[in-house]
């Protein structure tokens, strides 16, 4: 299965059920978005009919990796989070979004605004919610910082702590940050660090994953459920009882898929899984 082409699990099992339950579940672009002279490639999980259905949101989730670059996020959980926001009844469009510069904040922050200007033109989407791992904190917390009015929340699983000031001026917008104790690449007091430069005057939420690894192998449904919740509680976006169960809480990466997913999604390239 190729991460980039299309969904990457569009023909495995647990997707094939979310077909057969959902009758909303949209379709996978690939697009490259300018940059000055140059692109940076995404993909964009659309809703069905999200050109024609006139209660769409104007609102999207953009994913960003480690630093390496990458679309499918630790554990693979990037794209399966794309395919179940976007097949909710009031489905959210998720942007997995690679790095011209991996590991070079001001190009990748550079990728994320221009990302959200090309949405903005082409689908009217003006507001974003950021989730970044590793060091893809540093362009969600900058970008965060910076757009006061198009960020509406920030998350991240297993961020550094380098170049991510613009965590200080995003409260009272939420922020959620996930890690595990076991992280041999960022110690998770990184994100306990981050959970303090936030302050205490807004939204802030950290869950600590006991043992875990970089990429949250051991916990990643769990993790997955969580920022897919939390990103459609940032947009205001009603998930019912029905519809967590049925889409949020289903596992659409098997166990073994997971570090497989990584490397065909690019994500490996500069992070490791410890």
């Amino acid at each position: 299965m190729d991460p980039g082409s299309a969904s990457a699990l569009e023909h495995a099992e647990g997707f094939e059920a979310l077909k057969h339950e959902q009758k909303t579940v949209g379709t996978v672009e690939r697009l490259n978005i300018p940059v000055g002279s140059t692109t940076v490639r995404g993909f964009l999980h659309l809703p069905a009919g999200y050109k024609e259905n006139q209660d769409r949101i104007s609102a999207a989730a953009l994913l960003l990796s480690g630093a390496g670059g990458g679309v499918s996020g630790p554990s693979g959980i990037y794209v399966s989070i794309g395919d179940k926001l976007s097949s909710l009844r009031r489905g959210i469009p998720v942007l997995r979004l690679d790095y011209r510069y991996p590991a070079d904040n001001n190009p990748c922050v550079e990728d994320v605004t221009s990302a959200m200007g090309y949405l903005d033109g082409k689908y009217s989407i003006r507001s974003y919610v950021l989730v970044g791992w590793s060091f893809g904190g540093a362009p969600v917390f900058t970008v965060g910082g910076q757009e006061k009015d198009r960020v509406l929340g920030c998350a991240t699983v297993a961020s550094q702590t380098a170049a991510t000031n613009g965590i200080r001026y995003l409260a009272p917008r939420p922020v959620l940050l996930l890690h595990g104790t076991g992280d041999r690449t960022l110690n998770w007091h990184c994100s306990q660090s981050l959970y303090e430069a936030y302050g205490k005057k807004g939204d802030r939420s950290l869950k600590l994953f006991e043992g875990d690894d970089h990429a949250l192998t051991k916990n990643s449904h769990e993790a997955e459920e969580l920022l897919c919740s939390f990103i459609a509680r940032c947009l205001d976006v009603g998930v019912s009882g029905h519809e967590r169960e049925s889409v949020l809480q289903k596992t659409l990466t098997k166990d073994g898929d997971k570090v497989d997913l990584m490397k065909k999604g690019g994500d490996l390239e500069g992070e490791r899984v410890e």
